[in-house]
């Protein structure tokens, strides 16, 4: 069985993160982390969830993905609000599954054609999970909001399917976590991967044969 990219996207506040980290088993994926330039917020912790770095590094560091997420309000003088995996980032955990949580679908095409053209699409299966936001989606987002025009940022974001469409991707399961439904066939998948885990472990922990569950 090939590795997993599992892609995570939709809109702030549909659910994402709260999957990744409340619902897929411990150990099975690998959350893949982004460097940006926006500060630290409460809590967090350097190379914990996100690398905190300067515009400098997004020039000088090889990325998978590179997203501005404020481009269109931006003035020269303003900080860039950048965000992006680095090549380090995968080259450094290649052989784990990947989980990636992020909200527009052209980042998933651009983390793809890299897999695609460093070839490790021979070692990656890719699967998109695509998180439909509740009604009040838009309230939640902006309660979240603490950046200069952050509101407005997010309110640009586009998740539907005229973005797929766009970018030749199509959506393997279809979420709505928040309220409680589930795409049965993607926790099927994961259980999958689960069983495959599972069995390469024991295998390497007694050095005997297990035969696989499936």
């Amino acid at each position: 069985m090939k590795n997993t990219v599992l892609f995570c996207t939709g809109f702030s506040g549909s659910g994402k993160t709260y999957f990744i980290n409340k619902t897929l088993p411990e150990g099975l994926f690998y959350n893949l982390r982004s460097a940006t330039t926006r500060d630290m917020r409460d809590g967090e912790k350097e190379g914990e969830k996100y690398f905190f770095r300067n515009e400098e590094y997004f020039k000088a560091e090889p990325l998978v993905t590179y997203l501005w997420v404020n481009e269109n309000f931006w003035k020269p003088g303003e900080r860039k609000w950048l965000y992006g995996v680095p090549e380090s980032e995968v080259l450094n955990n290649i052989g784990r599954n990947f989980v990636y949580d992020v909200i527009e679908p052209k980042y998933i095409r651009q983390m793809i054609d890299w897999f695609t053209l460093k070839k490790l699409d021979r070692e990656y299966g890719f699967k998109i999970a695509w998180f439909i936001p509740p009604k009040n989606n838009f309230e939640i987002a902006a309660a979240r909001a603490t950046m200069p025009n952050d509101t407005a940022v997010r309110k640009a974001n586009t998740c539907d399917a005229g973005d797929f469409l766009d970018y030749n991707l199509r959506p393997d399961y279809i979420l709505r976590p928040i309220t409680g439904h589930m795409d049965a066939r993607l926790m099927q998948y994961i259980g999958a991967l689960y069983d495959d885990m599972m069995y390469t472990k024991r295998k390497t922990e007694t050095g005997v044969h297990i035969a696989r569950r499936r």
